[in-house]
């Protein structure tokens, strides 16, 4: 069974940088939560950022790329550099993909961090502009398939190329990876995807602009 990398926030862990969460209500999502296949993970949690956070956008929405190459910076509307912090999450993702043989992730479009299709264009006016988040950017890289919240069944025909059987909706064991180990209080939203390898308590953040953007 293959392992999907997923954001925690859409599994509706308040990780997100207003301290929210994004939760997906899409039936494959959770049929294969009820498998037990996903691996919630929030790169800006594991990065070291804490929850709430200031929302941070790539520099010129040039892209995650850019900044793996050390062309481009993530900055906090304030100018404040966090590019390292994102950094560090991306690792940290790709160390969970790969320990959990993780080749498909799902994660949160328009984020710094997790966007697949769109991220910020820099000037926090809430404008989108085609290009990947930093994560994204890292796992492409290295053989993960990544796809936003509105593309899961490009995520599961993906699956299937990989040999995978499809859910089965009448499994009923409502657990996650992240399930497997206490998760935080509601006061205190820690990413319950951290038993995976990567900075230890390293807090990231999901940033983007107005309270609507992801």
């Amino acid at each position: 069974m293959e392992r999907i990398l997923v954001s925690a926030c859409l599994m509706g862990r308040r990780v997100r940088y207003d301290g929210a969460a994004k939760t997906s209500g899409d039936a494959l999502l959770a049929a294969w939560r009820r498998e037990g296949r996903l691996v919630p993970f929030c790169p800006e949690v594991e990065g070291g950022l804490p929850v709430p956070r200031p929302a941070a956008e790539i520099e010129g929405g040039a892209g995650g790329e850019a900044v793996l190459a050390g062309t481009a910076r993530v900055l906090t509307a304030g100018g404040a550099d966090v590019t390292e912090a994102f950094l560090a999450g991306a690792r940290a993702a790709l160390a969970a993909a790969r320990a959990h043989g993780a080749r498909v992730a799902i994660l949160k479009e328009g984020s710094p961090s997790c966007g697949s299709l769109t991220v910020y264009d820099g000037a926090f006016g809430g404008r989108r502009v085609p290009g990947h988040g930093v994560t994204t950017a890292l796992l492409e890289r290295h053989g993960v398939a990544v796809f936003g919240e509105d593309r899961v069944a490009e995520a599961a025909a993906r699956l299937r190329e990989l040999g995978d059987r499809p859910p089965d909706p009448r499994e009923e064991r409502p657990r996650d990876l992240g399930d497997r180990h206490p998760g935080p209080s509601e006061e205190h939203p820690r990413d319950p995807g951290d038993r995976h390898p990567g900075p230890s308590k390293e807090h990231l953040r999901d940033p983007g602009a107005p309270a609507d953007r992801f």
